[in-house]
């Protein structure tokens, strides 16, 4: 039986984690073909969502239909074709070697799914950032809650009839963001919480879940550096970086957030991005709204514009934008130079169209600065001098790093896509995403044939030989 679409009378998530507590054993045993049978049918439902799909991220967050497509449903779409492809694999009891002490044994890693697992996804890649994990939970075996944020309403509620028409409540329930507050849900015991959002709310999920033990995946965010070198190819980099920078209108988590440009390369990185701008989201001096987004909500878009008064204010130059439409949250790409390091855009993740430009004279400057901070989710690094990119890697630390690009490791499913520390803990897609909602189970047989354990048992006077015999064979 499918799930009722949810409203305010119906929602009783104390319910919902029950039926699917006494429902996991049975999705656990699912079989492998059944398992991909169902990302199938979630494939098959996004498929036949997809203009209502488009036109609801069109309400929220003013997508075009190629940034909707390219950047929330063909990312799911190839993350469970790939899932389909080589869950066999995934799943199969993996067998390891043993030692001379164990000899006697077979030793298997076996992938069983947690349990029951709750998604919370934020409002900046709505569909993509919840689906994707999903995908992973299902291909583990898994019952599972999703959490959308209440700040993206029209793509949750398409999203959430998308899904509950699909899967049975005791399997896989979508909840609305408005309908329940995260505290209430997160006072449940799951076995796994995936969380994609700010740090600040990672802390708080992390504290939640130790009070059930519950494992974690955090995809939290930071502020990922853009380093430019003297030896940069800046009529390739730059549109790179403008691309990255204003996908969504800025509000990614792995989007540019400051530039660190050499001092030879300033001028003409401020001239080809102003240009590459007007080139890409500008038609006839107006900025183009079919091709370029809003910010998600009235909060959000003041929050920036303080952030660029404070910068302003502290002797930062608007080099390009600098321009705030009330009337539908749009702001125009801006470019700030002269920042100063204690300004607020410096101390605190942007999500927004602003790019604050840093000048350096030597590589040492940068890497002392983003050591200083917390590790970001990711770092680029544009040069032509190998040198320079390997002294760069080997220095900083960051979940992810590109080189002579930027996002693009987002879209590799054989690759972790994840932070550390401040930025995030535990990696997703693919068959790391599979491993997140996975118990790596160790199972040894043992053999009748020749055991040896029993040298180790009591009673122990006059076994001392056995331990300096053991202690060869490990």
């Amino acid at each position: 039986m499918r799930n009722a679409i949810i409203d305010e009378k119906q929602i009783n998530v104390s319910a919902i984690f029950e039926t699917q507590r006494k429902n996991h054993i049975n999705v656990k045993n699912c079989t492998i073909e059944q398992r991909k049978d169902k990302l199938k049918k979630l494939k098959a439902a996004i498929e036949a969502h997809e203009t209502e799909i488009f036109a609801a991220l069109q309400k929220d967050l003013r997508k075009s239909v190629f940034e909707s497509s390219l950047s929330e449903t063909f990312l799911v779409l190839g993350e469970i074709d790939f899932a389909i492809k080589h869950l066999s694999k995934w799943a199969s009891p993996h067998k390891t070697s043993t030692n001379l002490l164990n000899m006697s044994t077979k030793s298997r890693i076996v992938y069983e799914p947690k349990g029951v697992c709750l998604i919370i996804a934020p409002w900046n890649y709505p569909f993509m950032l919840i689906l994707a994990p999903l995908v992973s939970a299902i291909a583990a075996g898994n019952c599972c809650m999703l959490k959308s944020s209440k700040l993206a309403p029209e793509i949750s509620r398409v999203t959430a009839k998308l899904v509950n028409e699909t899967f049975p409540e005791n399997e896989i329930c979508f909840v609305e963001g408005h309908l329940v507050d995260s505290n209430e849900i997160l006072k449940l015991p799951f076995n796994h919480i995936f969380f994609t959002g700010s740090t600040e709310v990672g802390k708080l999920v992390m504290e939640a879940a130790a009070k059930h033990l519950s494992s974690v995946t955090l995809e939290l965010g930071g502020k990922t550096p853009v380093i430019i070198d003297e030896a940069a190819d800046l009529k390739y980099s730059v549109p790179k970086i403008t691309w990255g920078k204003l996908l969504n209108s800025g509000q990614s988590c792995i989007a540019p957030d400051y530039a660190f440009v050499h001092e030879s390369k300033k001028a003409e990185f401020i001239k080809l991005m102003t240009e590459q701008i007007a080139k890409s989201f500008f038609v006839d001096g107006k900025i183009n709204k079919a091709d370029y987004g809003k910010i998600i909500s009235t909060g959000q878009f003041n929050r920036l514009r303080g952030l660029v008064d404070n910068a302003v204010n502290g002797g930062a130059k608007v080099e390009t934008g600098g321009v705030f439409e009330d009337a539908d949250n749009t702001i125009h790409p801006t470019l700030l130079s002269n920042v100063s390091l204690d300004s607020d855009i410096m101390n605190e993740e942007i999500f927004g169209p602003i790019l604050p430009i840093i000048v350096y004279k030597n590589i040492k400057e940068v890497i002392d600065y983003v050591n200083s901070k917390s590790k970001p989710l990711a770092l680029y690094v544009f040069s032509d001098n190998s040198k320079n990119v390997d002294h760069i890697v080997k220095n900083t630390s960051s979940g992810g790093t590109c080189i002579n690009d930027v996002m693009i490791q987002i879209t590799n499913p054989n690759i972790p896509f994840g932070g550390v520390n401040a930025s995030g803990l535990g990696g997703s897609h693919g068959f790391f995403g599979f491993k997140s909602f996975s118990h790596e189970r160790a199972v040894v047989y043992q053999s009748k044939m020749m055991e040896m354990n029993k040298m180790i048992y009591a009673p122990y006077n006059g076994k001392e030989f056995v331990l300096k015999m053991l202690r060869k064979m490990i």
